[in-house]
């Protein structure tokens, strides 16, 4: 039987998703030992730049508590660092120095598996990225991301795709992080990509936006991938990661080999259960399949971020405007994928149009950076 491997998204995306990034290191560290007992091929464990902020500027702790306790939790599972070096993916302009030293840090405490990329399928500073995490000790998983416009067809996808394998990197993943992707489309795609490839193994990411996140997990499998990211439920579903109990067991009964003891996850899922009902925080939940989200496109871990920062200005009322006016200002800003910080710029953009209640009445300053190129993207910017 063709085995499949599991990567638990749980402590990083699944709570950037549904949680806002609120988890705080009393929440995580009781998990530790469970999810590393497991037997998931690899953890992701820390994100770059809105993370670390995050636990600064808001919960008032110090992030390095958590790295290092819960580096030292996971004693059979390797970790994983999610975020490029520096430059236009990350949220802010981070200098190459900070970066590195940050990088370097995590190889220190044994985490020496990245998952990255660039929010425009740009790969042409790539072979940089790829040799300075080489020399820091770090591997790199590649992510070509999936997203929905004029611009991003299957021609579109298999180039990107034949760019990136060209530079051989650890593992390519294919990312849907607006929970896009259809079965149908996993079906005739996906394969297409994998064609391009050569021997490079593939990883599978995608969130459940549009309640379709499991079927596709389940294609990318038939397809090939041998690397599937899931969440422990109360953190998947919703706008996180398939459930690695749903994913798991619908895999086993198609025949494939699933490396992995999830009933060592039922403790995960009792504790989580506990946070969620002591802070209030939201249980994911599958949602129904919706054809909105083929058009505003914000994804999971940004509504969830969305509609707490509009809850706190008071102004909650306003989120349905402010899905119909993130697809015009993503339109008007040439179709940028959905992805941290664009995400941000765009939907921000469009909340503040509707707030004012008129159309770049007010500019934030990161649109006004993306206009003049600073955030990349040339063949979006000269089609605006």
């Amino acid at each position: 039987m063709p085995e499949v491997h599991i990567v638990d998204t749980t402590i990083r995306d699944g709570q950037a998703s549904l949680w806002a990034m609120n988890m705080r290191t009393r929440h995580m560290l009781p998990i530790m030992p469970h999810l590393d007992a497991a037997g998931f091929d690899s953890m992701e464990f820390l994100a770059t730049g809105s993370r670390l902020k995050k636990f600064v500027r808001h919960l008032k702790e110090n992030p390095w508590d958590w790295i290092r306790q819960g580096a030292a939790a996971a004693k059979h599972t390797q970790l994983r660092w999610h975020g490029p070096i520096d430059g236009r993916s990350m949220s802010g302009r981070v200098p190459p120095e900070v970066g590195e030293l940050l990088v370097s840090k995590a190889v220190e405490l044994g985490i020496d598996l990245t998952r990255t990329g660039n929010n425009w399928n740009d790969f042409s500073d790539m072979p940089r990225q790829l040799a300075r995490f080489e020399r820091l000790g770090m591997r790199a998983v590649i992510n070509v991301m999936y997203s929905v416009s004029p611009r991003h067809t299957d021609e579109y996808f298999v180039e990107k795709t034949r760019q990136i394998a060209a530079l051989k990197p650890f593992r390519l993943c294919f990312k849907d992080v607006g929970g896009l992707l259809t079965p149908e489309r996993t079906r005739t795609l996906f394969p297409k990509m994998m064609a391009v490839s050569g021997d490079l193994e593939w990883e599978f990411h995608a969130h459940c936006n549009n309640g379709l996140g499991p079927l596709n997990a389940i294609e990318a499998a038939k397809a090939g991938a041998k690397y599937i990211h899931t969440a422990v439920p109360p953190l998947a579903n919703g706008n996180s990661q398939p459930s690695v109990f749903n994913v798991v067991s619908n895999l086993r009964e198609l025949g494939f080999d699933v490396l992995l003891d999830e009933e060592r996850l039922r403790p995960v899922t009792e504790h989580l259960e506990h946070v969620a009902e002591l802070e209030g925080f939201p249980r994911g939940v599958p949602y129904e399949y919706s054809e909105r989200q083929y058009r505003h496109q914000i994804p999971g871990g940004m509504i969830s971020s969305l509609e707490y920062q509009m809850k706190q200005a008071g102004v909650e009322g306003h989120m349905e405007a402010v899905f119909e006016e993130t697809e015009r200002v993503r339109a008007d800003l040439g179709y940028p994928i959905m992805v941290t910080p664009l995400s941000q710029f765009v939907a921000t953009q469009a909340a503040i149009n509707v707030i004012t209640g008129e159309r770049y009445r007010q500019i934030t300053d990161q649109v006004i950076e993306y206009a003049l190129g600073w955030h990349g993207g040339r063949e979006a910017l000269d089609a605006m």
